[in-house]
Parts: structure tokens; C-alpha cells; sequence
């Protein structure tokens, strides 16, 4: 039996064959008078008998069936053996027009009863239509492949990106901003209660995939149920931390390890860099970057101006902090202390000063691990301050007294005054925890009381602010426990976040 496939009839038929063909057909009188449906029902969609020489029409107004042999001629029936039945109806992929249906050559030839008469294009409408109709994908030449599959991949990243950015139902009742959580709305007017040591596990989140570097609370009051974490796996979360522990909105404008993150004054937005050397700034709503700059080096650290929110700094494997204006998205100033990472920055009380914390270690002391800039002139005002032979990742200031605390590597946090000359207190050592290598975080509660630091064994070590001595511990997490935050609202929630991508809530 000689078959062909339907998406791809021979072309290369003699004129000979094409005469064979036409003779199969026998024109009778009344066919195109008569009235009939057309149905098709074809056996296989991808391989078709070659031809048919048998047609059955059916008279409307009689009701009775005739049936026209067109296949008469002794080589149509050797060439063609155990032809398929085939019939039409109104749902025909083809559209007839009156010249058709009084010429019974063209109706065969528009069908697909004599593939090789019919055009290029009706062929393959005739291919798509019967392919979609199965599901069966289409044939796709090589040199449009590559094309075909990046627009696959770019419609599947879009889609899941917009369900990951509305996955929960806040964002369809005004978004993440328009909500109060009924835990916080108690202790929203009594703003002078005391720390307490949290003693149980409320939630535990583990969406994350790779170490979470830092984890933030919203800093409007009214609004401070949500939390920020960024990771490593390249992407930036909020989550509902108060009321359900469920991620809330996912941002992946970053191509590598996320390694800062901040909430703007307003709370409206994200200031994120990491090591893919981009600055971004975020609307928490839409998802869309109201800023997207390259900084030029990889970024470690950040941190807005507490008195002006359209200035921030960036830091990182560079001798140059720099100040950016959100604005014009254009480096208003630049700090070069001559070193080569900057590995924490804070802004002292009043927003004129601030501190950086770099790895500039010699074998006795630690020149310039500590260093102090005038915020206005990008003036260096002191570099003595830490004379120890460790680097410190992380430094908190005081929220009520002129202090600040340095988490070291040696295994210790120490104080230092904000006021000139910035002073160490040489009285106040606060130690037990380990650091080894980890950028830990450490911490002070609301009311100044107690100071907390994770730790490389995965615990939490709390410290009475007064006398240095550690108050409580917490097995926090299996792995490494890098950073620590306490509620700016309730007296007794603080976060956890370890290197294993895991966040915990603790009351």
C-alpha cells in the first residue's frame, strides 16, 4: 500500500500521474445540485491513504444516500488499494464557495482528495488544524528552534513570576501596605515596655535556598508585621512573619547572591545589591525597579541616610564607599579609605557621621578596621578607633544612648561611643558566642536592655546591656546562626535566620 504523510505530499509528480488522477474522477450531472454534509473522519493524522476514489453524498431533501464511483478505470484501482471512507461536513477546515460546489474537480482538489493540486499554505492549515485538534506538536525546522524555545522560556519566566508575586491574598484586597495586624495594634500606643527573652517557636520558614544574609522588620510601626530577607539564592523575600509565617511577595531582579537589603524610611520600597555589582530599588507593590545601577564592584553592605531617604551608601570589594542619589541615580560623593573591602556601615545619631567597618587587619593591630567619616565632606575623622587584631562584620548602634557595639571575629562584641573620639570601653566585653569566619549579626532589643548575637553553633546568646553578662541562650538552628532582629514593636518577637536558608520567629 502506498501511503503519504499529510503535513508533506510530494511535489515531484510527473504531469503523467497528475492525468491518471483527473481521469479517476467521473463528473455526473447532478452532484452539484444535490444538497449534502460534510463530514471527515480520518483514520490517522499523520499518515493519510494516498488517495480515495469512492464519495458519498446524501440529498437533503430525499434523505437518500447515492454514492458516486469516481474510481472507474482499471490503473486507478491497481495504483490505489483498500481506500479509506471518507465523508464531509459543515466543520470541514476548508470554506467552499458556490464555483466550488459546482465543480466537483475543485471541491476534491480544495479537500485534500489530490494532495499535489492543492497550495502550499492549504497544506499546512490542513496540518495545524488536525495536529492541534490530537495535541500533537507540530514539526519545527532546525533553524527555528533556538528562536521557538527562548520565547518558551521567557513566557514560563514571566508567567511564574507574576504567580510568585501574587500568591497571597493580601495583594488583591490594596496590596501589602493597607493592612494592621491585630498582634501588633496592642503595643502601637505603649511604646515603654520592657524586653523580654522569647521562649518558644511560633513559625519556622524555609523557602529560601541558600543562606540568608540579612533579615530587616518594616520600620513603619503600623506595618512592622512584615519581614525582609535576602539570600544568597539570588532572591529577595517579604514575608507575613506575625500572623501566618507565609512568604508574602518574591523579587529575583538580582543574577547572583544577594548580600544586602533594606527597607526606605517610607517603607515603600527596597534598597538590594549584591554580587552582581547592581544597585536596586524597588517598589514592594508592583515589583518594578524604580532604579537599576551598576556600582562597579560587588556590594556587601548598605545603608540609607536616616535623615534624607533619597541618599544611600554602598560598600564592598573596594577602597570606595559611595553615596548615591536616588534621584538622578548618579554618586553624589566618595569615600576612600585606602583599603580593599568594606564589610559593614552604619549611620551615627544624627545622620552627619557614620562608621565602616573594613578588613584593613595587620599582625598586632587593626589599623583602619574601624574608620569615622564626615557624611558632608567625605572628610576621614578617624581611623584609630578598634586597635585589636580582628575584623568586625557587624556593628548596631544604641537605641537610646550615645554607643555603639562591634561584633569582632575573635569571638566578642565591644562598645564604643558615638561622640568623638569614639572611645572603647575597655570594662564591657560581651563574649561566649562564636563568630569563626561567619558575617554574624548582633543586635539591640527596643529599650536598649539586651543585646543578642547569633552564633556559629546555630544558638542565640542574649547579653544584659548593664553588665555584659549573658543572660540566655537559645538552640536556635542546626547550622550557623547569622543573623538576629528583634520586633521594633512588640517587646518580645525576635527573627532568626541561619546559613542553611531557614527563618525562624520566636515569642
Amino acid at each position: 500500500m502506498q501511503t503519504l504523510v499529510s503535513y508533506d505530499p510530494s511535489d515531484s509528480e510527473t504531469e503523467n500521474d497528475k492525468n491518471e488522477e483527473i481521469k479517476c474522477i467521473r463528473r455526473k450531472d447532478d452532484f452539484a445540485s444535490s444538497n449534502f454534509k460534510l463530514q471527515s473522519v480520518f483514520q490517522s493524522t499523520t499518515r493519510l491513504e494516498s488517495s480515495v476514489c469512492g464519495l458519498k453524498v446524501k440529498n437533503a431533501a430525499s434523505g437518500s444516500n447515492m454514492e458516486y464511483n469516481l474510481n472507474s478505470t482499471p490503473n486507478c484501482a491497481q495504483k490505489h488499494s483498500s481506500p479509506p471512507v471518507m465523508t464531509f461536513n459543515d466543520e470541514t477546515l476548508f470554506k467552499f464557495s458556490k464555483d466550488d460546489l459546482e465543480n466537483p474537480l475543485s471541491l476534491v482538489q480544495k479537500s485534500g482528495r489530490t494532495g499535489k493540486m492543492v497550495t502550499s499554505a492549504h497544506k499546512r492549515l490542513f496540518q495545524d488544524s488536525m495536529t492541534a485538534s490530537q495535541n500533537i506538536k507540530p514539526y519545527i525546522p532546525k533553524r527555528l528552534r533556538p528562536k521557538e524555545a527562548k520565547n518558551n522560556q521567557s513566557k514560563e519566566l514571566q508567567e511564574s513570576t507574576g504567580i510568585l508575586n501574587t500568591e497571597i491574598d493580601c495583594t488583591a484586597q490594596g496590596g501589602l501596605l493597607n493592612k494592621v495586624s491585630d498582634f501588633i495594634k496592642p503595643y502601637l500606643e505603649n511604646q515603654h515596655r520592657t524586653s523580654n527573652i522569647p521562649k518558644r517557636l511560633v513559625f519556622q520558614m524555609s523557602q529560601h535556598k541558600g543562606p540568608v544574609t540579612t533579615i530587616h522588620w518594616c520600620p513603619v510601626e503600623q506595618h512592622s508585621h512584615l519581614l525582609l530577607s535576602a539570600s544568597m539564592d539570588k532572591s529577595i523575600k517579604i514575608w507575613d512573619a506575625m500572623e501566618t509565617g507565609r512568604c508574602l511577595k518574591n523579587y529575583f531582579s538580582h543574577s547572583e547572591a544577594v548580600r544586602d537589603a533594606h527597607w526606605s524610611l517610607c517603607g515603600r520600597q527596597i534598597l538590594s545589591g549584591g554580587f552582581d555589582s547592581m544597585l536596586h530599588l524597588t517598589d514592594i507593590e508592583t515589583g518594578k525597579q524604580i532604579i537599576s545601577v551598576c556600582n562597579h564592584f560587588q556590594i556587601t553592605c548598605l545603608a540609607f541616610s536616616p535623615t534624607n531617604q533619597n541618599i544611600f551608601l554602598s560598600g564592598g570589594f573596594s577602597p570606595t564607599v559611595k553615596a548615591w542619589d536616588t534621584r538622578s541615580c548618579k554618586v553624589v560623593s566618595e569615600y576612600n579609605a585606602g583599603i580593599q573591602q568594606t564589610l559593614d556601615i552604619i549611620f551615627l545619631p544624627g545622620g552627619n557621621e557614620f562608621l565602616t567597618s573594613t578588613d584593613a587587619v595587620s599582625r598586632d593591630s587593626a589599623d583602619r578596621t574601624i574608620i569615622a567619616w564626615d557624611f558632608q565632606t567625605s572628610a576621614k575623622i578617624s581611623n584609630q578607633i578598634f586597635h585589636e587584631r580582628y575584623t568586625i562584620p557587624c556593628m548596631a548602634v544604641h537605641p537610646g544612648e550615645p554607643v555603639f557595639v562591634a561584633q569582632t571575629n575573635g569571638n566578642y562584641m565591644v562598645l564604643f561611643s558615638t561622640q568623638r573620639p569614639y572611645r572603647m570601653n575597655r570594662r564591657k566585653r560581651y563574649e561566649g558566642h562564636k563568630v569563626e569566619g561567619y558575617a554574624v549579626g548582633c543586635k539591640f532589643s527596643r529599650d536598649g536592655t539586651l543585646i543578642a548575637s547569633g552564633s556559629s553553633d546555630g544558638r542565640v546568646y542574649f547579653y544584659n546591656y548593664l553588665n555584659a553578662k549573658l543572660v540566655h541562650t537559645i538552640p536556635a538552628h542546626k547550622q550557623a546562626c547569622v543573623d538576629v532582629s528583634f520586633h521594633p514593636v512588640h517587646p518580645s518577637v525576635i527573627a532568626t535566620s541561619d546559613w542553611s536558608g531557614e527563618i525562624k520567629l520566636w515569642q
